[in-house]
């Protein structure tokens, strides 16, 4: 029994709703007022706990990290306002921090699966084109829904990003996938790499950095958002500053995708296409950076509201998860000022409330 909070202040139901009146009776939201007093009133602009739509509980630079790191990460970002996460992919299977009520709700999404020797070491399940289709059925039974393919990688021989399985094979295990009731996203850096995933019918794609003008239209009509994390592009420039020596082609084109992100993004987003915000946190990312995310995206030229929106009311229904709405379960937070006005505001919650308990 987490007793009855009182949220005083502006509640966002939606980037264009404001109402006031708002309560937690027991963990769940309730716009009826209550017939006993509340434990604690709690006053601020209420909006739906962040979401982080690209993000590794469980997973460092080098692969799998002990529970207590993992916890640790988890903490940091349920600190930062995020309360919702979908997992793009962690070595163990991290089921047992969706036990724990103090820690953010996780929708998993198993491993990675990535090509033989195509992707950093110690993360992903590695299969050749044969396999990909069983290791996609595996992983979509052992996650909530998700499946997440590494679509391309440096091609060591080729000298530049490519592909990293046959567009037949792919279009095989977006189809298995799909036999198990499982969604399927896809780790995207490369032109061509999208032309295949949307063959597929690929389900979401993360960083789309090889998003051109050819792929827009299709990424409308099939519904296909994006998850950019910018944050983590953000590192581009020091990979091919790292590559270029060996990989000369390789480290241009990472340049040049890395020049046009911005770009690219507010083209989708002009036209239609849902973007999400994602941090990529637990690889070359630190986790709680929610925030960053939200205001990169901004800076791309969203809205600041849209920019928002693609951390809160949006990626929550998307990904089937409830905002504020009678019965919902009182997972918000509090900001001195309207985030959809002051941005910056989010970057110091006044209060954060889980599960109907208030944690700050």
């Amino acid at each position: 029994m987490n007793g009855i909070i009182e949220f005083s202040g502006t509640v966002l139901t939606a980037p264009d709703q404001e109402r006031h009146g708002l309560w937690a009776v027991d963990g769940k939201l309730t716009f009826s007022r209550p017939a006993a007093p509340p434990d604690a009133v709690l006053d601020g602009w209420v909006l739906p706990g962040l979401v982080d739509a690209h993000c590794h509980i469980g997973l460092g630079p080098a692969g799998d990290v002990p529970e207590s790191l993992a916890e640790e990460q988890a903490v940091t970002d349920r600190n930062a306002g995020t309360l919702l996460v979908r997992d793009a992919g962690a070595v163990h299977d991290t089921r047992w921090l969706q036990q724990r009520p103090e820690l953010p709700r996780i929708i998993r999404a198993g491993r990675h699966i990535a090509r033989t020797q195509r992707y950093l070491r110690g993360l992903a399940v590695e299969v050749e084109p044969d396999g990909l289709v069983e290791a996609v059925r595996k992983q979509a039974l052992a996650g909530d829904g998700w499946v997440k393919l590494v679509g391309d990688w440096i091609d060591r021989g080729a000298g530049d990003l490519a592909p990293s399985f046959p567009a037949a094979v792919v279009r095989d295990a977006v189809r298995a996938a799909h036999d198990e009731g499982a969604r399927v996203t896809a780790h995207c850096f490369a032109e061509d790499t999208l032309d295949d995933m949307l063959d597929a019918g690929i389900d979401c794609i993360e960083h789309g950095t090889g998003l051109l003008p050819r792929h827009i239209p299709r990424f409308v009509e099939q519904r296909v958002p994006i998850v950019p994390t910018l944050i983590n592009i953000a590192t581009f420039p020091d990979i091919a500053a790292r590559a270029n020596a060996k990989f000369p082609v390789y480290a241009a084109h990472m340049q040049a995708l890395w020049e046009r992100r911005n770009e690219r993004i507010l083209e989708a987003f002009e036209a239609g296409v849902a973007i999400y915000a994602g941090t990529d946190a637990g690889s070359v990312i630190s986790h709680g950076r929610i925030v960053d995310e939200i205001h990169a995206l901004h800076a791309a030229g969203l809205p600041a509201a849209s920019a928002l929106d693609a951390a809160s009311w949006a990626a929550r229904a998307w990904l089937g998860a409830p905002g504020i709405a009678e019965g919902a379960s009182a997972d918000v937070v509090l900001c001195e000022l309207d985030p959809m006005v002051n941005p910056a505001t989010l970057r110091d919650l006044k209060h954060i409330v889980l599960r109907g308990r208030q944690l700050r």
